[in-house]
């Protein structure tokens, strides 16, 4: 037969119509037995011709499912019918893939199917129940392994040894021991027959109620606190009893995770293998009470002055209180931790309703009979906190700012590890320095403070004292008070004390910095459009002046009363230089120059120099805000008039260079120094307070042979006074104030210091620039002699304050007449080469001051007086008037004294 004879119809259509009519031909040749194959496709409206043609078209409806299965199991179709390509084993390979004629056998099975074979899109990625639950069952059982391996090894805690409490050595700046206090000196174990029922039984009912029967684990508390820390909550320690203990038994404290489970692994071991009376009585006897005291005996005796034995129930409820936190529980208060909620007063309102509480819950629990209950209603105060004999003087105060740094800057320690001693604390602390403070300070005490023959004046005189070494930031040395263990308040700390006249020179820097506002410009335009000022511009220093904000309207207080500010004496020294207005240190001028800067950047200059905007700093809305109405501590003055003798650089005062544990350096300081402003300006405001102690207010502070820069600064009603001055080499700050008692809370008032010292009044000038130049004699004798950089021209010659600025074609005689007008004044004193003062007050000169500084702001040929003092027997008030003190003046060129009033 020929071979025409043999060959199959050629199909009426091709594609897919032709792959399922072959495939229907259950006796064809070519097309292997279909099983489960329908005869035309689902989506085929009456079985006819499939609408799709070629192999794109089949690839497409593969993809989608439809007769990709039935192209498989059929061998696949060919394209015009002729069965050319051929399926492998459906659903491997997909349609028209494979070239095997029929279905091949299934590839190796994976042991894991992931991801899933046979799935399509996102359910490849989707993992099975099986595989799910076998990977839990994995994961559940590593953990158990793990969980094993660690119980283990971990060791339970051994009492004795976790509470032998070492001494914390603090040693000064030369490595030299200052002292060794704390940890060993305050703690006894004593054993569980010793403890008082009464003390075991307001424990349990306070912290931990099933402790006679639990397992020592709280799981609930354990997940709170482990998701606490994982999400950066705040960290919660152990619930139980138990864990307290195990926590509390070992020294180190951090909260991490890794702790954690080792100390829930050790609880567990720790409840397994000791008895409920050992658990109690290690508990007990290493936690911490608070003042220093770890362990109940020690508790005992510092707070009630006897035995653990002998405690009542009322005693033992209020000792376990403390065990909540002491610093917030302890009638005393510990302001050292937190000055806001660790107050004496907050403090006993929390111990009283704890401690009734306590004793409410031994009676629920049926630990305390009701009618033993109904003995105690009177909260047993603990006694008053004593202090420890090593710590008298300025020990104390050194060894608690040094401890207050160190808790505050390491991120490790906490108070109740450094409690437990072992720390090795380098301070920064000069010996020779500490002494020569203390030593100045005795001295004025000695021979001007007699409380008790001027009790009304001289009762509760208070100094305090911040010395910063200007190059590093070191604190090197402090006075806190007369004796640590007596007054218990540190004044180199914030006390309260306005800082008066030693904040103008951050108005000054400000002005340097920023510059003087446009009164002519739009409040916006300003801001950004301003004139950097000179220290040799011209401001009004009339007394009650009408301060006027940057763009003349005149500045009324809430009650729209005009503000007149008002200078020291009640001088009027007309038009002045800055330069001039800093070292007579007249107010109004800074007044206004703050108004024109803008006081937002007088605050923004004095917190880049080191003052802190927390600590005692005042509202900065306010036009007063420009001449110290701020009460910064002595060491934050001192560290920030250090900036200016750093020419700019800002270092943060520190107390500890280094801390040291188990011989391994746990913490050092690091050198940090920021650019608080250019050094042009640092440099023009240490030229200007080196003129105020050469020729102004501060000359008490002079020391011949050193450059010397510095500050006086006194308060309204001579409620405080200061001095803050500087040399290259080192950076000084004295307070001086009186409280109406020596107590510590805040709520002190300040006294009026007029007569105090048998002074008619106190001035910066007066006994805090004595106790600063015999300090700084004494700190800097044997130092080489350094001199501050030359200051180069900076700023704008700018007027202010209602000065009047000179017209283009001056008239005035160049020949210098008595019968110049004072407005002429301003042109003969913007050269700081203008006469200076020949007759002051000496160093120590007590008689002399009266009244806070001279002044030479007559005009050169006789102008009238620019002050308000009483007359003298100086016939012509043209020639000027003469201080009280002073010299008279002489052809309008004669010289006020130092204390004394202005002359012409």
């Amino acid at each position: 037969m020929s071979e025409h004879r043999r060959k199959t119809p050629p199909p009426q259509g091709g594609g897919r119509a032709a792959a399922r009519r072959a495939a229907q031909q259950s006796s064809g040749r070519r097309a292997a037995p279909s099983r489960g194959v329908t005869s035309e496709s689902p989506s085929d409206p009456s079985g006819g011709d499939s609408p799709y043609g070629g192999r794109a078209e089949a690839r497409r409806a593969a993809q989608r499912g439809g007769g990709s299965r039935r192209a498989a199991e059929g061998g696949g179709a060919g394209r015009g019918g002729g069965g050319r390509r051929r399926g492998g084993d459906g659903g491997h390979e997909g349609p028209g893939r494979g070239r095997g004629r029929g279905p091949q056998r299934p590839g190796k099975k994976r042991f894991i199917d992931y991801p899933r074979a046979g799935k399509y899109g996102f359910r490849r990625w989707v993992p099975s129940w099986k595989l799910v639950s076998s990977l839990c069952v994995g994961f559940l059982g590593l953990l158990m392994g793990l969980a094993g391996i660690a119980y283990a090894m971990v060791e339970k805690p051994k009492v004795n040894e976790a509470a032998e409490a070492q001494n914390n050595v603090y040693l000064w700046d030369d490595g030299s021991q200052m002292v060794a206090t704390g940890g060993a000196v305050n703690r006894q174990i004593i054993s569980y027959e010793q403890i008082p029922e009464a003390m075991r039984d307001a424990v349990i009912s306070a912290e931990n109620k099933s402790f006679d029967h639990d397992r020592g684990i709280d799981p609930m508390g354990i997940a709170r606190a482990l998701f606490n820390m994982a999400t950066g909550g705040e960290t919660q320690g152990g619930s139980t009893i138990t864990q307290q203990y195990v926590k509390n038994s070992r020294l180190s404290q951090e909260q991490t995770l890794s702790r954690k489970f080792q100390e829930l692994f050790i609880t567990l071991k720790v409840s397994n293998d000791m008895k409920k009376s050992a658990i109690m009585e290690g508990y007990l006897n290493v936690s911490y009470y608070g003042r220093g005291a770890s362990g109940i005996q020690a508790a005992a005796r510092t707070y009630y002055g006897k035995d653990a034995v002998d405690l009542d129930p009322s005693e033992c409820a209020f000792l376990a209180t403390l065990l909540k936190g002491a610093s917030y529980y302890d009638p005393a208060g510990a302001t050292d931790v937190d000055p806001v909620q660790a107050t004496a007063k907050l403090n006993t309102d929390r111990a009283k309703k704890r401690w009734k509480w306590i004793l409410d819950e031994e009676v629920n629990d049926g630990r305390l009979s009701k009618a033993e209950r109904d003995k105690y209603t009177k909260f047993p105060m603990p006694d008053p906190p004593k202090k420890n004999a090593q710590l008298e003087g300025q020990t104390g105060y050194l060894v608690e700012l040094a401890r207050q740094y160190f808790l505050s800057n390491n991120g490790d320690v906490t108070a109740e590890m450094l409690s437990r001693g072992g720390y090795q604390i380098h301070t920064t602390f000069n010996k020779k320095k500490v002494n020569e403070l203390n030593d100045a300070v005795q001295k004025v005490y000695d021979s001007k403070i007699k409380p008790k023959q001027r009790p009304k004046t001289d009762t509760h005189v208070q100094f305090g004292g911040g010395s910063v070494d200007p190059k590093t930031g070191a604190i090197v040395a402090i006075y806190g008070g007369q004796d640590a263990t007596k007054h218990f308040t540190n004044n180199a700390n914030p006390t309260g004390a306005q800082v008066g006249s030693t904040f103008k020179p951050f108005v000054l820097a400000a002005a340097m910095e920023y510059g003087k506002r446009n009164p002519a410009l739009s409040e916006d335009q300003a801001v950004s459009e301003r004139t950097k000022v000179s220290p040799l511009s011209i401001y009004n220093a009339d007394d009650k002046l009408k301060i006027k904000k940057y763009n003349g309207e005149i500045w009324t207080d809430e009650n729209g009363k005009e503000w007149l500010q008002a200078n020291d004496g009640h001088e009027s020294r007309g038009d002045i230089t800055l330069r001039e207005a800093m070292q007579w240190s007249a107010n109004s001028p800074y007044v206004q120059l703050g108004m024109d800067v803008g006081t937002d950047k007088v605050k923004e200059v004095a917190m880049a120099a080191g003052l802190k905007d927390d600590e005692q700093m005042a509202d900065s809305h306010v036009p007063s805000f420009s001449i110290g109405t701020s009460s910064p501590s002595a060491i934050r003055m001192a560290g920030a008039y250090a900036t200016f003798a750093a020419s700019g650089q800002q270092r943060e005062p520190f107390s500890v260079s280094e801390a040291k544990f188990d011989g391994k350096t746990i913490y050092r300081h690091k050198d940090a120094p920021k650019r608080a402003f250019d050094a042009a300006i640092a440099d023009n405001v240490t030229d200007v307070l080196k003129n105020v102690v050469e020729k102004g207010t501060g000359t008490p502070a002079q020391i011949p042979g050193r450059d010397v820069a510095g500050k006086t600064g006194t308060t309204d009603d001579n409620k405080s006074a200061w001095f803050v001055g500087y040399t290259p080499q080192l950076s000084t700050a004295i307070s001086m104030y009186r409280l109406d008692d020596d107590a510590t809370n805040k709520n002190r008032k300040f006294e009026k210091m007029y007569g105090t010292g048998g002074e008619q009044t106190i001035h910066g000038a007066s006994f805090p620039a004595q106790i600063w130049h015999d300090y700084m004699v004494g700190a800097l004798k044997g130092k080489p002699v350094l001199t501050f950089p030359e200051p180069g021209p900076i700023g704008d010659k700018v007027y202010g304050g209602g000065a009047q600025s000179p017209t283009p074609t001056p008239t005035a005689p160049t020949t210098p007449s008595p019968t110049m007008s004072v407005t002429e004044s301003p042109s003969m004193t913007e050269s700081p080469s203008e006469p200076d003062p020949t007759e002051t007050c000496g160093t120590f000169d007590w008689d002399c001051q009266h009244n806070n500084g001279g002044t030479n702001s007559g005009a050169n040929g006789g102008g009238p007086g620019g002050g308000s003092t009483s007359p003298t027997t100086t016939p012509d008030p043209p020639t000027g008037g003469n201080g009280n003190g002073g010299g008279n003046g002489n052809g309008g060129n004669g010289n006020g004294g130092f204390f004394g009033g202005p002359t012409g």
